[in-house]
């Protein structure tokens, strides 16, 4: 299985790794990896693989059994060092946005007893879903006004993994989001925002974010649409 080093270090953009195996013509399987495959509401990375004066172009990073790095032309051989770089302003704006959704899930949660149903993120803009009636212009302002209160505060980011039943056990399961994960998922990855002993947000979430709120920059809610009975969806882009 792929090392999924991503998980440890969000910040690392340039690594070195062994090709362990070639799919089809143009899908390669590395011993260890920062690429983020896409999930959770999250895009892949993209960027290149070097190696042998050659490179590839990452186009799509992909989760199966085993992480697939999709790249233009053919493929490196089996057992070929590359040197794998990420593109970093599309990953560093991933990680802002996946953070301001933490922060966005956590104050709907909060104040509206919104629970979250689904995100997307994009490099330039995402949308989050809740189960909500409706929200009105004022509603809006003050999700907007507590947001950037937060990212004011440059409140600190951490992750961790955990056993899946002491998760269960000790944490709160309507925060937590962990009976969405598959029953398959025995070591759960924990996302805290604020203080260690009472974090204003705590996650499941296998996602790269920034070390700290302040690093999210200004949060614009740029509308809301009725997504079917009492499901809303929020539009916000960073400045």
């Amino acid at each position: 299985m792929t090392d999924a080093r991503y998980l440890d270090d969000a910040t690392r953009l340039t690594f070195e790794a062994t090709v362990e195996a070639v799919r089809g013509t143009d899908r390669v399987v590395l011993d260890q990896t920062y690429f983020y495959p896409t999930g959770g509401g999250q895009p892949n990375d993209t960027g290149t693989l070097s190696g042998d004066d050659t490179e590839w172009v990452v186009t799509d990073v992909v989760k199966r059994d085993r992480i697939e790095h999709v790249v233009d032309g053919d493929a490196p051989e089996p057992g070929t060092t590359v040197t794998g770089e990420i593109d970093a302003d599309r990953r560093r704006a991933h990680m802002r946005y996946h953070t301001a959704q933490h922060l966005l899930s956590a104050v709907l949660l909060n104040e509206f007893d919104a629970e979250t149903t689904g995100n997307q993120l994009y490099a330039d803009h995402a949308h989050l879903d809740c189960a909500y009636d409706r929200f009105d212009a004022g509603d809006l302002q003050t999700i907007e006004t507590r947001l950037n209160d937060l990212v004011e505060s440059g409140l600190p980011v951490r992750w961790y993994t955990l056993d899946r039943d002491e998760a269960e056990a000790t944490l709160d399961p309507e925060r937590t989001r962990l009976h969405l994960l598959p029953d398959s998922i025995r070591e759960v990855r924990i996302v805290e925002i604020g203080d260690e002993d009472d974090p204003f947000d705590r996650t499941a979430c296998a996602g790269t974010h920034v070390e700290s709120t302040g690093k999210i920059g200004t949060v614009v809610l740029t509308g809301r649409t009725t997504q079917g009975s009492s499901h809303e969806r929020i539009d916000f882009v960073l400045e």
